[in-house]
């Protein structure tokens, strides 16, 4: 247990007004996984208790306990989505791994764009997009070089278990601060010229045209059926456990169209299982096999 927590009282020192035990953590970790195939290390019992003590607390609830019994009732479907997306970590940034991106507009956007041109059926999949940094991107590099890509079927999927980070990426408005991770050379590829009042930054209508956002859950049927041309699904399976992420990678493997490209996180691994499918052609870059 974290020292922020007080193990011999349960509580916390800096809410005692809750109560709190390793148990709830423990319940509440369980949960997680059941409904999202996130495995909660023990190392982020601290992270849990200060992420949702004040829900504990706003809900008129004396402690965890109260609330757990909550979620394992089963009737509550809302609170159950309040917390995987408290709980769930989302970090993006603009053009996040631009070395993903240098190979995806240079090795594979040039075919994506000629099969549009002659009429055929493009989708490209960000799966756990969060607040929607890594599909804009995606969509900028491809107005780049396609600038009339919107006028073709030409499109790029969304999708994220937080509905919270969906309605922000849904929104396509982000706080100017966002320029310190991606350079302000970027600004006219992906955000309006007008700044508002607020200094917020839009994103362009042609690119909010490419995309569209839906809620998903890995545990769950999958509302995706492909074939996706490409694929980016980048530090998601992190927190899964070993049957889980094989579970994911063999289904995108089997919804990526031959010779499609997965790009996955770069503390992510694919098992030997899917050797024969997916061939690594690049730094955590996989490309999809002919069969033979």
């Amino acid at each position: 247990m974290m020292n922020s927590l007080n193990t011999t009282s349960g509580r916390s020192s800096a809410a005692s007004d809750v109560s709190y035990t390793s148990e709830d953590f423990t319940r509440i970790s369980e949960i997680l996984h059941s409904i999202s195939g996130i495995k909660m290390p023990e190392s982020n019992e601290a992270l849990v208790f200060s992420r949702l003590s004040r829900r504990v607390r706003n809900l008129g609830l004396g402690g965890f306990r109260d609330y757990i019994n909550i979620l394992e009732s089963g009737g509550d479907i809302e609170e159950k989505e309040y917390m995987v997306s408290a709980l769930t970590t989302n970090t993006t940034r603009f053009f996040r791994e631009d070395y993903h991106f240098a190979t995806f507009s240079d090795d594979v956007l040039p075919s994506l764009v000629s099969r549009a041109r002659k009429g055929e059926r493009i989708r490209i999949w960000s799966a756990g997009c969060s607040s929607g940094e890594e599909p804009y991107s995606i969509a900028a590099c491809i107005l780049k070089s396609f600038p009339d890509a919107y006028r073709f079927d030409f499109r790029i999927l969304g999708t994220d278990i937080n509905k919270s980070v969906l309605s922000v990426a849904e929104k396509g408005v982000y706080e100017k601060s966002v320029l310190n991770s991606c350079g302000h050379h970027l600004i006219a590829d992906v955000f309006e010229d007008e700044v508002g009042v607020s200094g917020r930054l839009s994103v362009r209508e042609d690119l909010r045209k490419l995309i569209t956002f839906r809620y998903m859950n890995f545990m769950d049927p999958w509302p995706v059926r492909g074939p996706f041309s490409t694929i980016f699904c980048r530090n998601v399976m992190i927190y899964m456990e070993n049957d889980v992420q094989s579970m994911v990678w063999k289904g995108m493997s089997k919804i990526l169209e031959p010779e499609g490209y997965l790009f996955i996180g770069h503390s992510e691994r694919i098992g030997d299982e899917l050797k024969s499918e997916l061939e690594l052609v690049g730094k955590t870059t996989f490309r999809k096999l002919e069969k033979k």
